[in-house]
């Protein structure tokens, strides 16, 4: 009988709009590869940039928060695998797994530790310093881990954040699977057909700006670092792209001053392989950034912050230059738009980071290994993992009724209208 593997999705794939889209696709072509029957369900609206998870052999089903109607759905479908996407989506739908199919692998994917990119802004905006304390002391981290622990195994993306698990969180290891993005690697002829130092001009950043850390990268660039970078290099413009900009976006647009807010692009392929340089001083995040990824496999070195870096060349060299001081990071981005031999040495380095840590065939292996032994060993597992039967114990006592409550409280306000 074929694995069936049901994939709830907190916001429908997009590829081109962000990395946790990129990273969605990559995990359910991974899943296809064994032959497993993919089943892809979400309470989000369309969109215009979403894929058609039909085309890719995936079956689609639209539901509902807080209704007994997910509890028909997934007790006939029976899935021998389910996949939270964001802890939000456990913490709403892992009790009704738990109930309606118990044998069910429960695994989340992060995507990036929420709480650590949400302590991280707020102390931004506090302007304190950040700290493990601050951290542990957050709801959204409490609320992250407990999710952590309610599943079988939890997919992590960062080596950074693979060790804030086990060390400041002391999460066992048993529960946590490090799986980065999955990436073909770049061959020698891809290589060789890469645009030139010479046949590239302008700096050009992107990011979807739903998302705070890249509205306020942009801010920054604006407002302090490109206003140094033009004094140097007049001629030069930066290029800003990403999708759904709002009208605070588009009016940073200035022509003059080389600040070009150019927002959605069909092919960031082509755009990063007509840029020289990927400016994008991240201040506050988590996780693994796709823009970066992204610009490795065109040529295209970065100058970031240690933010935009963190936990993504896992002690290999990395692919531009780190930088955290304002006027630092403006001194890197002129003088790597400048020096070539510079240039082609990061280059070389992200060629070598894509194809070492990020080759897709990698870390996955020991993934889907994982997933199969849990089909023999599963209550085994799940003993030794008591606080998060305890917490799931409590869940369903608590967040279970609540749902109910607000199904109930629903069902009589349309009765009542």
């Amino acid at each position: 009988m074929s694995t069936k593997i049901l994939i709830i999705g907190f916001v429908w794939p997009e590829p081109n709009s962000s990395a946790a889209g990129s990273r969605m696709m990559q995990l359910i072509e991974l899943f296809q590869k064994q032959n497993w029957e993919v089943h892809f369900a979400t309470t989000a609206i369309e969109t215009n940039h979403m894929v058609d998870l039909n085309e890719f052999e995936v079956t689609t089903q639209q539901i509902q928060l807080n209704h007994d109607s997910f509890d028909e759905y997934i007790k006939v479908l029976q899935p021998n695998i389910v996949l939270f996407d964001r802890f939000v989506i456990e913490e709403q739908f892992g009790w009704r797994v738990a109930e309606q199919c118990p044998g069910a692998i429960r695994v989340l994917d992060t995507e990036d530790l929420h709480s650590l990119r949400k302590t991280r802004q707020e102390t931004f905006k506090k302007n304190v310093e950040f700290t493990s304390e601050a951290l542990l002391s957050s709801e959204i981290a409490k609320r992250e881990l407990a999710s952590i622990y309610r599943c079988d195994l939890t997919l992590i993306i960062s080596t950074y954040e693979m060790e804030l698990l086990q060390n400041v969180f002391k999460v066992n290891k048993s529960l946590l699977c490090y799986l980065p993005f999955l990436i073909e690697e770049i061959t020698e002829n891809e290589i060789l057909e890469l645009p030139k130092f010479e046949d590239r001009q302008h700096f050009m950043c992107i990011g979807n700006f739903r998302h705070e850390p890249n509205w306020n990268m942009v801010l920054y660039l604006k407002e302090i670092i490109w206003p140094m970078v033009r004094k140097k290099l007049p001629k030069a413009e930066l290029h800003v792209y990403g999708s759904y900009p709002s009208e605070k976006v588009t009016q940073l647009d200035k022509k003059t001053d080389g600040f070009l807010v150019k927002g959605w692009v069909d092919d960031v392929n082509r755009v990063m392989r007509e840029s020289r340089v990927c400016l994008a001083p991240i201040r506050f995040g988590a996780g693994i950034k796709g823009k970066f990824t992204d610009a490795m496999q065109n040529g295209l070195p970065s100058v970031t912050t240690s933010v935009g870096a963190e936990g993504m060349s896992d002690g290999y060299p990395w692919s531009g230059i780190v930088a955290d001081e304002a006027k630092e990071i403006a001194r890197a981005a002129v003088d790597l738009y400048q020096n070539e031999q510079e240039w082609l040495k990061l280059q070389e380095n992200g060629v070598t980071i894509i194809n070492t840590i990020y080759s897709s065939i990698k870390y996955q292996e020991n993934f889907i290994t994982t997933l199969k032994s849990f089909s023999e060993s599963l209550s085994q597992h799940r003993n030794s993992n008591f606080i998060g039967a305890m917490l799931m114990h409590h869940t369903l006592k608590s967040t279970k009724y609540l749902s109910k409550w607000i199904g109930e409280k629903e069902k009589t306000n349309k009765l009542s209208c």
